[in-house]
């Protein structure tokens, strides 16, 4: 997948260096409006925001094939966001050593959803050891659904699927991390632009668990996956 830059009034690497800088650091539109400025190159608040919501969620999904292997026992929950004023579902799932595998924003938590998610996580990282949930009735429901798919598709084992909520600490802890720059924001206005903006911060969050290429700078990270 190529990321088109064409018709954008700025150049390539502007456009890139204001939504890394956006995503990574708890800056607000017209402070990194004025940060750009001091370095001679004026786009405005409107345009940053613009940016962030079209290129953030394009490069995130360009790096969900490019990121190095991950541990085959999963660790998947939810947690709650607000988008215009209504909560909605941020799914994630992590390996047993914190790795970021997949994520995924939703109006809804159900069946389905959780069937979607896992099916998306599968896809990216291939076939799990084990499923780490909490007691979510609507996640129980999607591995199974999803395991009774993988064996029509000749899967010889499905899924193991472990309902323990203490196993699943670390990927509490580590749904801290991106509320605590969903906080820094002056609210989420679209269900679009939120799912862009997040999918940009898990992509930073895992640039900074060195899941790509670790020897360039962040910035460099982001760039490359950029094409």
């Amino acid at each position: 997948m190529t990321i088109s830059f064409k018709c954008a009034h700025f150049p390539k690497e502007v456009i890139l260096y204001s939504v890394f800088f956006y995503l990574r650091y708890g800056v607000s539109y017209r402070d990194l409006e004025e940060i750009m400025a001091e370095r001679g190159v004026k786009p405005d608040h409107a345009a940053l925001n613009r940016w962030v919501s079209r290129y953030a969620g394009l490069v995130a999904d360009v790096s969900r094939y490019k990121k190095r292997p991950a541990d085959r026992s999963w660790r998947i929950d939810e947690t709650y966001v607000k988008v215009n004023g209504e909560w909605v579902y941020l799914y994630r799932a992590i390996d047993k050593c914190g790795i970021t595998l997949d994520f995924m924003l939703s109006k809804r938590r159900n069946k389905a959803t959780a069937t979607k998610f896992f099916a998306r996580a599968l896809e990216a990282n291939g076939l799990p050891r084990k499923i780490v949930i909490d007691k979510s009735g609507a996640n129980t429901a999607g591995i199974k659904a999803m395991n009774k798919k993988l064996k029509g598709f000749g899967c010889p084992v499905p899924n193991e699927m472990v309902r323990r909520k203490y196993l699943n600490n670390i990927i509490e802890q580590d749904h801290r991390v991106i509320k605590r720059r969903i906080r820094l924001m002056l609210g989420l206005k679209s269900f679009d632009s939120a799912a862009s903006a997040l999918a940009g911060i898990e992509l930073v969050n895992m640039i900074r668990k060195g899941q790509f290429t670790p020897e360039l700078s962040p910035f460099q990270q982001f760039v490359q996956l950029a094409g």
